[in-house]
């Protein structure tokens, strides 16, 4: 399917290098919230910080690129249905509870999905795939777990469903303590390198692709087809 082909309101997805954001000509900490910049002031290195605010820009171009209004005009706010508190939980936009937002945020990485369809998005940085691997055991279902032993690069295998599951669970589809429930196992591991790879799973489409220049691997689920946006070019 080419950009042209696809439903100009299906829910949207962009990645981008922090700092590309950050550069961005509508960027700003003047978009944040006094809860959003009391938020990333917490942050104990720079970075993280600049990650946080990073991600939280992106998702504000997202909604703004989706809804075709300013980006000055959004507000983003977040709920945590356990506790009740605003300075975390699932993001929302107060002034458009018909549009669904998600974000992410790695380290120097950040992503974000906007639609007026439930959506999750999730990017991970592929140097960390050694490391999540350890979680394995109590994240993915027996047959996933089979199938990444057997892959030839078990990391990067496991960092795919990763993502996914991640996705599901800022989509209200699955929690941490179920994940292992979720099986995946019928959807391709191997992701193309110069497309994204489109799958689905019961009622739900998955976006997955690898950005090579980030080093990053990223997944946007949705009820209906996402697409991926350019939203902040690369620095030349």
């Amino acid at each position: 399917m080419t950009p042209e082909d696809q439903d100009p309101h299906a829910p949207l997805a962009a990645v981008s290098a922090s700092a590309d954001v950050l550069r961005h000509p509508e960027a700003g900490e003047h978009l944040l919230t006094t809860v959003e910049r009391e938020r990333a002031a917490r942050f104990r290195h720079a970075s993280g910080r600049v990650d946080f605010t990073a991600a939280h820009i992106l998702v504000r171009l997202c909604a703004a690129r989706l809804l075709g209004v300013p980006v000055t005009g959004l507000t983003l706010a977040q709920n945590c249905p356990d506790c009740g508190k605003g300075d975390h939980g699932r993001p929302y936009l107060p002034d458009h509870p018909d549009v669904q937002v998600s974000l992410s945020h790695t380290r120097g990485v950040v992503a974000a999905a906007a639609g007026y369809q439930p959506v999750g998005v999730d990017v991970e940085l592929t140097d960390r795939s050694g490391a999540l691997l350890d979680v394995a055991g109590r994240v993915l279902s027996p047959a996933e777990l089979r199938q990444v032993e057997a892959h030839p690069e078990p990391g990067k295998a496991f960092l795919r469903l990763w993502v996914r599951k991640e996705s599901l669970i800022k989509l209200g589809r699955a929690g941490l303590d179920t994940l292992a429930t979720v099986d995946l196992s019928a959807l391709p591991l191997d992701v193309p390198a110069d497309r994204p790879l489109r799958s689905r799973h019961q009622d739900l489409h998955l976006l997955d692709w690898a950005d090579a220049r980030l080093g990053a691997v990223v997944s946007v689920v949705s009820t209906t087809e996402p697409r991926v946006v350019v939203l902040t070019p690369p620095a030349g």
